[in-house]
């Protein structure tokens, strides 16, 4: 009994992994970020074989269960990976109806070393609004939240793209300054 009850664990963890694994392939995949991608397809490929056989040998659906949570649980855990290391380029852009404050925000990001632009715009029904626009990386976004807060700007209208790369003068990270 205590071996099957190891042996369920382990097969829970590995499975895990596994998806672990898989989530990050895909979510690489998807932001053209080739290198590592080879590493978790081979080791995916290597653990799921032996994996696949074990549950297909054995007898009872404790396996198959073990095998479906460890499924869910490395979903689950290559998605928190995932938002933690914050890979990826976003395109902001903060539209506001109070000109002060959409210099103060450009300003500051301006002082943190993005690249902005800021823009007189037209929104709904041809009001007056201002645009901030910034490129920064996805890891970097809640800079951009701390200074809009540092602005008081609150419950801000945003758009924000998702980037496959940028090229020429546009500043993408913040930069380190010398106090």
């Amino acid at each position: 009994m205590t071996h099957i009850i190891f042996t369920l664990i382990g097969l829970f963890l590995i499975t895990a992994l596994t998806n672990i694994f898989a989530t990050l392939k895909s979510i690489l995949l998807a932001k053209k970020i080739m290198n590592p991608v080879y590493f978790l397809v081979f080791a995916d490929a290597i653990i799921f074989a032996t994996v696949l056989g074990k549950v297909t040998n054995s007898e009872g659906v404790h396996f198959i269960v073990a095998y479906a949570l460890g499924k869910t649980m490395g979903v689950f855990i290559g998605g928190k990976i995932e938002e933690k290391i914050g890979l990826g380029i976003l395109e902001v852009d903060l539209f506001l109806n109070n000109k002060d404050k959409m210099v103060q925000v450009a300003e500051k990001l301006r002082e943190e070393g993005y690249t902005v632009n800021n823009y007189l715009a037209r929104g709904n029904n041809g009001d007056r609004r201002y645009k901030v626009e910034v490129v920064i990386k996805r890891k970097e976004f809640k800079i951009l939240e701390s200074i809009m807060g540092q602005c008081g700007v609150t419950e801000p209208t945003l758009k924000i793209k998702n980037l496959n790369k940028v090229e020429g003068k546009i500043t993408t990270t913040r930069l380190i300054k010398a106090t």
